[in-house]
């Protein structure tokens, strides 16, 4: 399986001189839930991101400009469910009192992952869609292929589009529109190695931490800040109800990913030796995780079997629970038990997930953004590029499509708008309100987020340290050390072949 993979992305690389495009340019100068499977690799400090000329993008504004009198057909592939494609439509039909010529049409497409592997296929027939929802290391997969925008021309353009009624926009961002984006999420769109810009973010989440807020009370507990404090918490929480498990954690691959940011330890790299999370420092936050495991401090999603919700919400009183769960924040109302006689057994509270040094505060980002695939009419480009500016700058669309998924606006100013200031009023009304709660803790940490490198390898990298995490934590002996490090060797080795082989 994997030479195939290897095999097609040969082909890629073969098919890049037909999907590369060449225009003449304008020289002016970013569910339960759905899983969140973002590759978003982490490191300590990564090298500079590359300064980079908007003239040297693959794709540049035509002299011309976008032709508002030209009908364009543009296509979409998302993720949405019914609810979300609804407000979609709304936004498709105000977007075409602008651009009228403009025709979309979208394509819900399974998972990310679904997205990930139709458009694969369909690069090689030269069929891709022309935006679609992405995670980096999507976007590093189809730039084996050259096929994705560079968005830098696009987003340094000064032109003037005028729109059906008579007024007119900058075709490029203003630098305000940049300043609003909420800068983790910004920053993802280049993080690729070279310093070009190939995605916008679309919506976004991350992890918090859910607590039995009811069993806090009862017993004084403090929400804990720092994972030395989750240590203690746990030990005390054991001492309270021995027949639970204190804390579950739903994402193995995104606990490991985090605590190398958090701790500033090497995990991937976009350029030179990609794979570098074999260092002392990884193996012991492992080994120290494993010690808890064996305490009965902590499960996964992996080791338990479902999502750790399950445990978190159970209703039964003889069965095994815990008091807190770390997951996605856009999963909240999975996070909240079901009425007993009209009531909830407990209220649920949230929180910022733990930090290892309070002074270097990072926590994952997750959810799609979207990126544009170049074709040979850059007309199809410059529609698809008005699509995604107006989506991802418009306050009520990002409001609303927030408010329905669960997920978080990306740009700061959506907090203005009067619809969803009173949504996040609604977190002040206990586990009824628990979306907005969960959503108004994302939003307190937006100078948090961590963008990391992606690659061609950078999704296998994610699925080796899940797994070693998962593999590391039931671990036990005197040659424990011995045991993780294997653990850790036998991944290295597993990326390695997956890119090299």
């Amino acid at each position: 399986m994997k030479k195939i993979l290897i095999s097609l992305l040969l082909v890629f690389a073969m098919l890049s001189s037909l999907l590369l495009v060449a225009c003449g340019g304008d020289t002016t100068t970013t569910p339960q839930n759905q899983t969140d499977n973002s590759n978003t690799p982490g490191g300590t400090e990564q090298p500079a991101i590359p300064t980079v000329d908007p003239a040297d993008a693959n794709f540049q504004v035509p002299a011309s400009g976008f032709d508002t009198s030209k009908p364009v057909t543009i296509t979409f592939y998302h993720t949405m469910g019914q609810n979300l494609n609804a407000v979609l439509d709304n936004y498709i039909a105000e977007f075409n009192k602008l651009f009228p010529n403009i025709t979309i049409e979208w394509t819900q497409v399974g998972d990310y992952d679904d997205v990930r592997d139709q458009i694969s296929t369909e690069l090689l027939a030269g069929n891709q869609p022309n935006i679609a929802y992405c995670y980096p290391d999507h976007v590093a997969l189809y730039n084996v292929a050259g096929a994705v925008a560079q968005l830098d021309a696009l987003i340094a353009s000064t032109m003037t589009v005028t729109h059906d009624d008579g007024t007119t926009e900058t075709l490029g961002l203003t630098q305000e529109q940049i300043d609003d984006f909420i800068q983790g999420y910004y920053d993802e769109g280049r993080q690729f190695g070279d310093g070009f810009m190939y995605s916008l973010p679309f919506s976004k989440s991350t992890e918090v931490l859910y607590y039995n807020k009811t069993f806090f009370k009862e017993h004084n507990l403090s929400v804990p800040t720092t994972w030395d404090e989750m240590e203690a918490l746990c030990q005390k929480i054991l001492e309270i109800d021995d027949h639970c498990v204190p804390l579950g954690y739903d994402s193995e691959a995104n606990w490991f990913i985090t605590m190398c940011e958090q701790g500033k330890t090497p995990y991937t790299s976009a350029t030179g030796e990609h794979f570098l999370f074999n260092t002392p420092e990884n193996r012991a936050f492992v080994k120290r995780f494993s010690e808890w495991y064996a305490k009965g401090y902590v499960t996964t999603q992996g080791l338990y079997g479902a999502y750790t919700s399950g445990l978190f919400i159970e209703p039964d009183p003889t069965m095994t629970r815990s008091y807190m769960s770390i997951g996605s924040s856009a999963g909240a109302t999975h996070q909240r038990p079901d009425r007993v006689d009209g009531e909830y057994p407990f209220e649920v509270g949230i929180a910022p997930i733990p930090q290892l040094d309070t002074n270097n505060k990072k926590v994952i980002s997750q959810g799609p953004s979207v990126c544009i695939f170049n074709a040979s009419d850059p007309q199809k480009v410059l529609a698809s590029w008005l699509f995604v500016k107006y989506l991802t700058t418009n306050v009520e669309f990002q409001a609303e499509f927030s408010m329905v998924s669960g997920y978080v606006p990306v740009i700061k100013s959506v907090e203005t708008n009067e619809a969803y200031a009173n949504f996040l009023k609604s977190a002040e009304n206990g586990n009824d309100g628990i979306a907005a709660l969960s959503a108004k803790v994302c939003l307190d940490q937006e100078e948090y987020y961590y963008a990391s490198p992606a690659f061609n390898g950078s999704s296998k990298a994610r699925d080796e340290v899940g797994a070693l995490l998962q593999k590391c934590l039931p671990l036990t002996g005197s040659n424990l050390e011995d045991q993780i490090e294997e653990a850790f060797e036998d991944a290295i080795d597993e990326c390695e072949y997956f890119v090299t082989d």
